[in-house]
């Protein structure tokens, strides 16, 4: 019996609150495309960091802070924004996000210091949160019978985003240089606050009637309160500490003899991703049809399995496009696994929970993105290997401390 099995029947004794507002196609396909545009706005820092760092006057082993900054705006706004999503209109909190992020990167483009730099990508981190708003939407809009499906299918379209952006930032960083990159975002996130406000419904349940800061106080309770939520916030933390050694140390090697790839040619491996994630997409269902812990634990022995191929990459670059597919399957099989049993425990405070668990998992991609470029430094690929597998195999082992519990 799992930890999650004894908790479930605490769970299931209110149904979970619905609004009164039919969950269309086209509202799952702009949640969906909405939270690819607005997560690649924290990624497409990973395959230009040797650029941003030729320019700014970076060294090596410190240009990861770009990623642990933006992480760290990131894990700020899950637990100060995305509560609101509880307090007053997600749709009205996700268009003035989706705006306001439009500044902040056209300041990224523009930004003549590393200091303002950094800042401006602090701040864009914060706003990314709109992700979560729009999932914890979704979440809410949707039948309890097909919750995980639409939370998967909304999901896929932030590690699709999360890979993407690997490849768009190649193609207009080769094109026009890193600053492109995120001026073309900014035109991006205002066209999207646009359409967030044209097709989104409005809330027409009561918000709740707590304060702002009984809310985010209520947050930490929640997870302490509850032994599945803690779990899958660790699991969140592990699975995407191990991502980001990966991603963001990728760029490293490649760039470098004897491979000397454009930042196109690196961008591309974000396909294999897509096609990883795109694969996993299914992992909500089995998660409503009560598969969860089964399917978690399969996705954390593919992500072991991943590095395997993964370090031959001075030896083989097929092998590790396929270790890519295999670990970027495992993580989204895991995280829309999470996210699917989290939103379920509490319906009423489904954007506390949903920011909470993503509070884990920012802290996972800023402890991998410094450690995998830090890794690197000191002991080349096969540190970063390491690394990545270590986390890994803590992943692993806390899934399985919980088999019979």
């Amino acid at each position: 019996m799992t930890v999650e099995t004894a908790c479930r029947s605490s769970a299931a004794n209110g149904a979970p609150s619905r609004d009164d507002v039919e969950l269309k196609p086209a509202t799952i396909a702009v949640c969906a495309i909405g939270c690819g545009l607005s997560v690649a706005n924290i990624y497409y820092a990973q395959p230009l960091l040797d650029a941003m760092a030729h320019e700014f006057g970076i060294a090596p082993a410190a240009v990861g802070l770009v990623v642990t900054l933006t992480q760290l705006g990131y894990a700020l706004g899950l637990i100060l924004v995305v509560p609101l999503g509880d307090l007053i209109d997600p749709r009205a909190l996700a268009v003035t996000q989706s705006a306001l992020s439009a500044v902040a990167l056209a300041i990224v483009a523009t930004s003549r210091t590393a200091t303002v730099m950094f800042a401006a990508m602090v701040v864009v981190g914060l706003l990314a949160v709109v992700v979560q708003v729009l999932v914890a939407y979704a979440a809410a809009l949707a039948d309890s019978n097909r919750r995980g499906q639409v939370i998967g299918t909304v999901s896929g379209g932030v590690v699709i985003g999360i890979l993407s952006a690997r490849i768009a930032a190649g193609v207009l960083s080769d094109l026009g240089g890193w600053r492109a990159v995120y001026l073309t975002s900014a035109g991006l996130s205002a066209v999207l606050a646009v359409a967030l406000a044209r097709v989104l419904p409005g809330r027409r349940s009561v918000p709740g009637t707590a304060s702002y800061r009984a809310t985010v106080g209520s947050i930490p309770r929640l997870f302490l309160g509850d032994p599945v939520l803690r779990l899958r916030g660790l699991l969140a933390l592990l699975i995407f500490a191990t991502f980001s050694t990966f991603w963001t140390a990728l760029v490293l090697p490649l760039s470098a003899a004897p491979f000397h790839f454009s930042h196109t040619q690196i961008g591309l491996f974000g396909l294999v991703g897509v096609a990883g994630a795109l694969a996993a997409a299914k992992a909500g269902g089995l998660a409503d049809r009560g598969l969860g812990h089964r399917t978690t634990g399969l996705g954390l022995a593919l992500l072991l399995v991943a590095w395997a191929p993964i370090a031959l990459l001075p030896v083989s670059i097929p092998a590790v496009i396929g270790g890519v597919l295999v670990l970027d399957l495992a993580v989204q099989a895991v995280h829309v696994t999470n996210q699917s049993v989290i939103v379920a425990r509490h319906p009423q405070a489904r954007s506390r929970l949903v920011g909470g668990y993503m509070a884990f998992y920012s802290a996972g991609s800023g402890i991998g993105g410094l450690a995998g470029t830090t890794a690197f430094a000191l002991a080349g690929w096969i540190g970063v290997c390491a690394i990545g597998a270590f986390f890994s195999v803590i992943a692993l082992c806390v899934w399985h401390c919980t088999v019979s519990k």
